[in-house]
């Protein structure tokens, strides 16, 4: 599989170069995945304007990259997809699965999104927990 990469502070973002996504190269793309997510990368947006074409094995592999960045609490987005890939998703009902947006522009503004999300969660967490240490025991 053909792919562009880019990684910057929160986020890393695959092209794919290829036109199909299929039983040929999906274990390329799963591989790559699992290399990201054991170098720490929760956040992946993937580009897949240049894709015409997505076997069962193709959505197989996007649902292991999902998988992967929800489990460590991070987000997987797919952006720029064609029709057929768009209503290929739709018939298998991954719409509601995977999260999907128009644009990369659109995608990195998600992925800021739930940074700050967890950045906030993890600081309420902190704060609540902090409360507790705080609070005497009654001498009851």
């Amino acid at each position: 599989m053909r792919f562009e990469k880019s990684t910057s502070d929160n986020y890393t973002t695959i092209k794919l170069l290829d036109s199909k996504l299929d039983t040929r190269n999906a274990s390329d793309l799963k591989g790559e995945f699992v290399v990201l997510n054991t170098e720490g990368s929760r956040y992946l947006i993937l580009n897949m304007s240049e894709v015409s074409y997505v076997d069962s094995t193709g959505l197989s592999s996007i649902l292991v990259g999902n998988r992967l960045c929800k489990r460590d609490g991070g987000l997987l987005v797919l952006c720029c997809l064609t029709p057929f890939v768009e209503k290929l998703i739709k018939i298998s009902q991954l719409d509601s699965v995977l999260s999907i947006l128009p644009t990369e522009d659109e995608a990195r503004e998600a992925v800021f999104m739930h940074v700050l999300e967890n950045q906030i969660e993890e600081e309420e967490e902190e704060s609540a927990q902090t409360a507790d240490e705080e609070v005497p025991a009654s001498d009851n």
